[in-house]
């Protein structure tokens, strides 16, 4: 085995999240202990492991750049760079330790290193080396290389709309900003797709223009009015008649920054949380006011489940950021998450001091509330949400819903339904409203004809949603009408195959229709899926095993229910 082929196995099973093969000379407690931490993308543990494993083995290419995929999936640079260097002096190509050279070399400004190690190859790729390899051409004052090496790139395949984006950046960067604003107005080069930091930089770029009218004109074109904070902010300051300044890219590490960071973006899909991660990183690194980089490295953290580290990194925002709001509330999410409940609790109780007059911190608490069983602080919360909005839109629906859901679980039935059905006069098929809606007035026993025609209108918009195939079923047999439910609650069962509540329906539906031996399997499968986590409104063990001693038609007598019956032709 090469050790160009040790470097790929490193890279793909960091990319897959898979476990590589064990090599000779290994077997160290530390290596396999580093193996378990980078395959749960525990970044701290793998880094310290990785980095005691080298102490015994220091030139095994996979544990060296492991190393250094784990400190740079950190944001620490300091401790992958000397670990970079070597495996580079050891003549071995890893396109994670080059990423973490080139983004020293634009830190330190040496800019002719940086354009020698592209020219041999030792960049980070066919995607960045261009874009990178023109910026590095404005560090050093060219900026006619640098304009021509970005027409060059966008006549790759693939590449032209990253190009032509950064190559108006690179112009408003030196005060170019006609020639700026002819490339984002698609006058030059061909039209640009709207991004929002696209967005962000034209609007400065007309601003400096004296063209605050045209800017405003665009934000309201491209989002309408319903803007985020910083899109807000500066459009307040656009109509206000303020000059405001181009911010975006101070110079080449700006612009090296912007490449990582808009290339990761374009990677996400292909290649995972956790590969793009490191772009992120490197995008802060060498501009540590990307807070778009720092809330972009927070989010991939948090989707690999490292809450904690999507916590701190979401704590990086700056307070007096547009953005801070959207990173508190993310980090609220990640220290619930984390299961810091109180933490998280503290975070909202923060943000409605400073930001009382925004219903999504409301909206948010509700959400952690109704999550902790905590019903009636969940309404309250609700309340002054919906109490802040100044006119009703259809993407209200959840807030409606949620509050529902809220009362229901409280027992205030006229509350949940009014608001159940605001939800629908506002989002008239949402598949969910229609559900629990439906679903709880079977329970009632009331309304079951306007409760079959919702459920029936669910099942028809997620047709494979266990939930819902579940509410069809169920509804169907209280209707007495069994060997329509029948069917409905199978499909149910293998949509859901371990949840106790549909388990506990098919066995009901089952001994309906005399399959009684059946019915029992099922119950005993309901009763085996009941943890200490399910919810004791959704199911009654006691009431299962009562099912599976005396039969549900003696369990139906015994609580005063009606029995068991085949409806008539007109039920």
């Amino acid at each position: 085995m090469t050790l160009r082929t040790l470097t790929a196995i490193a890279i793909v099973t960091l990319v897959q999240g898979a476990v590589p093969p064990a090599m000779a000379g290994d077997a160290s407690g530390a290596y396999l202990a580093a193996r378990q931490a980078r395959y749960d993308h525990d970044y701290a543990a793998a880094a310290d492991y990785f980095t005691r494993a080298l102490t015994e083995d220091q030139s095994n290419p996979a544990i060296m750049e492991n190393a250094v995929v784990a400190h740079a999936a950190l944001g620490n640079f300091d401790r992958a760079l000397p670990i970079a260097r070597k495996i580079e002096a050891d003549d071995l190509r890893s396109q994670v330790a080059q990423m973490v050279l080139v983004a020293d070399e634009v830190q330190q400004e040496d800019y002719d290193a940086l354009l020698t190690r592209l020219e041999d190859g030792r960049g980070v790729g066919q995607l960045a080396d261009g874009l990178i390899a023109a910026w590095a051409h404005l560090g050093q004052g060219d900026m006619s290389r640098a304009l021509d090496l970005f027409d060059s790139v966008a006549e790759e395949r693939g590449l032209r709309g990253f190009a032509i984006y950064h190559k108006a950046l690179a112009l408003a960067s030196v005060g170019d900003f006609e020639g700026a604003d002819q490339i984002f107005a698609g006058e030059s080069d061909g039209p640009m797709q709207r991004t929002r930091r696209g967005m962000l930089a034209w609007a400065e770029v007309l601003s400096q223009l004296d063209r605050n009218e045209d800017a405003v004109a665009q934000i309201d074109d491209t989002f309408g009015t319903d803007l985020d904070p910083e899109i807000q902010q500066l459009r307040d300051r656009l109509v206000a008649g303020d000059r405001v300044p181009f911010s975006m890219i101070g110079g080449a590490a700006d612009g090296v920054a912007e490449v990582f960071f808009s290339l990761g973006r374009a990677l996400l899909s292909d290649m995972g949380e956790d590969y793009t991660l490191l772009y992120s990183r490197v995008a802060e690194h060498l501009s540590p006011d990307h807070i778009d980089a720092m809330i972009m490295s927070a989010e991939l953290l948090e989707s690999l489940g490292r809450y904690e580290l999507a916590t701190v990194a979401y704590k990086r925002v700056p307070r007096d950021h547009p953005s801070f709001l959207a990173a508190e509330l993310g980090r609220a999410d990640t220290l619930r998450r984390a299961d810091k409940t109180d933490a998280a609790i503290e975070v909202l109780e923060q943000l409605a001091q400073t930001h009382p007059d925004q219903p999504t911190v409301h909206v948010s608490a509700g959400d952690l509330f109704r999550q902790l069983e905590q019903f009636d602080n969940a309404a309250s919360a609700y309340d002054k949400a919906i109490a802040l909005y100044e006119e009703r839109k259809a993407d209200q629906w959840f807030v409606h819903y949620a509050r529902a859901i809220s009362y229901e679980r409280q027992g205030i039935w006229d509350k949940a339904e009014a608001d159940f059905r605001r939800a629908l006069e506002l989002n008239p098929e949402q598949p969910q409203v229609l559900n629990y809606l439906g679903y709880s007035l079977v329970e009632k026993q009331i309304k079951l004809d306007e409760a079959l025609n919702m459920i029936e209108r669910a099942v028809a918009a997620q047709p494979d949603s266990g939930y819902i195939v579940d509410s069809l079923g169920w509804i169907l047999y209280r209707l007495g009408r069994y060997d329509e439910a029948i069917g409905h609650m199978e499909r149910a069962a293998e949509l859901m195959p371990v949840d106790p509540v549909v388990n506990d329906h098919l066995g009901d539906v089952l001994w309906a229709v005399g399959r009684e031996t059946e019915a029992r399997f099922q119950w005993r499968r309901a009763l085996s899926f009941v943890t200490e986590d399910t919810p004791e409104q959704d199911i009654d063990p006691d009431r299962i095993r009562r099912k599976l001693e005396v039969g549900l038609d003696q369990v139906l007598e015994e609580e005063g229910a009606p029995p068991l019956k085949v409806a008539d032709d007109g039920e």
